[in-house]
């Protein structure tokens, strides 16, 4: 085998390993590597003590590979592999302590990432962990002849160190099940409705197309006998056909009202799940296809932009018709201040304004953010709604106009 094959296929992380967890994540490989800049005290070590000696060079050369090996299999490797390669860069420690100072990152690095690769383990069974080999370096660096300063400086910076590590870590567990959460909420949703959809067509049609196909039956038996019988049920399925296509034209209407209301749903679980209640209406009946899906699709980015970064507590979404227009308020109370408009916002804008609106956005810093669309309501929407929407379906659009 090639050699760069062979190292790519000996580099490749396991599926488990916290390389690929940042790669699912959407994280950069990267991110899991910056932290190894902090290596750089090996080689600023002996300005604070004996200098560039040759046995630290000689010490240097040999141990910062084997460092820098096993930090790559703490990435790279499973998960219940990752924490014999910390435990490998203590030990690399504890050997050359006698000989090698700088060592001492080492064990510093072996002690903050004995977590990785094992994001389940809680921070007290961790700490545990931690104090125990800080304990075995004490005791060697006691018995070495090290200041005390050394006794305190370094366990004091594993613990600090392997806090705030483990604490971004769980932050980022928990943003990747909420994403999970999120994904499965929707595909339930869609899993509801294409249930109830196939449910509403069996009712609506089975019973329908049972009885033509009876009409039709009778029809050709007595077409040879009973011309008039015949012709009369013929006339009869007819209409029952002319019916059943009228009523799956009501129930695709209906249908076509359901997705920006299932997003209204989906909107109220994802921000339960970040702790922020939400309080919507109902969406106006009689919604053209296109500005329902358009109305969605912002609804669900501004919801996201909710969970993600407005850290409130409340927020609110409400329909209300203005003249010929349709306005969509999405507000929170969250920590608003939006300086520069990023991906999500510019996308919501050119979504609006292919369906001929706008999008206004306050957000002043600490009064959280209130969203602004205006839409035109087209001409054949809203005869469908003069024509067919009674007065308790219009009373929500009505009110929220009114508020």
């Amino acid at each position: 085998m090639h050699p760069i094959a062979s190292l790519r296929r000996w580099m490749a992380p396991a599926p488990d390993s916290a390389v690929a967890d940042a790669l699912r994540s959407g994280r950069s490989p990267w991110a899991e590597g910056v932290h190894l800049l902090w290596s750089v005290w090996v080689f600023l070590t002996p300005l604070f003590g004996g200098g560039f000696t040759a046995r630290w060079a000689v010490l240097t050369g040999l141990s910062y590979p084997l460092f820098l090996w096993l930090y790559a299999m703490v990435l790279l490797a499973p998960a219940h592999a990752a924490k014999r390669y910390a435990l490998g860069m203590v030990a690399l420690c504890l050997a050359l302590l006698p000989w090698y100072p700088a060592g001492l990152s080492y064990f510093v690095f072996g002690c903050v990432m004995l977590h990785t690769g094992r994001r389940q383990l809680a921070l007290l069974p961790y700490l545990g962990q931690v104090l125990a080999l800080n304990a075995v370096y004490i005791v060697a660096a006691w018995q070495i002849g090290y200041p005390w300063q050394m006794w305190v400086w370094v366990p004091a910076m594993t613990l600090v160190i392997g806090i705030i590590v483990n604490v971004e870590h769980t932050v980022h567990a928990r943003e990747a099940a909420l994403r999970l959460s999120q994904d499965e909420v929707r595909r339930l949703a869609a899993t509801a409705e294409r249930e109830r959809i196939g449910r509403d067509l069996h009712d609506l049609l089975g019973h329908t197309l049972s009885l033509i196909a009876l009409k039709l039956e009778l029809a050709r038996k007595l077409a040879d006998r009973d011309a008039a019988a015949s012709r009369l049920h013929l006339e009869e399925a007819e209409r029952v056909a002319r019916h059943a296509l009228a009523e799956v034209r009501s129930a695709v209407t209906g249908i076509r009202a359901v997705d920006l209301a299932a997003e209204l749903a989906s909107a109220r679980l994802m921000l339960d799940s970040s702790q922020v209640a939400l309080d919507y209406q109902p969406p106006p009946a009689s919604l053209p296809p296109e500005l329902e899906a358009g109305l969605a699709l912002v609804l669900r980015e501004a919801v996201t932009n909710i969970a993600r970064h407005a850290r409130a507590r409340h927020a609110r979404v409400a329909f209300a018709r203005s003249g010929e227009m349709l306005e969509l308020r999405i507000e929170d109370d969250g920590r608003g201040g939006i300086d520069a408009e990023g991906n999500g916002i510019a996308g919501m804008r050119d979504r609006i304004r292919a369906l001929g609106g706008s999008l206004l956005v306050h957000a002043p810093r600490g009064g959280g953010t209130r969203l602004q669309v205006r839409v035109p309501w087209r001409e054949a929407a809203r005869s469908a709604f003069l024509a067919g929407g009674d007065d308790a379906s219009a009373m929500p659009v009505q009110q929220a106009a009114g508020a």
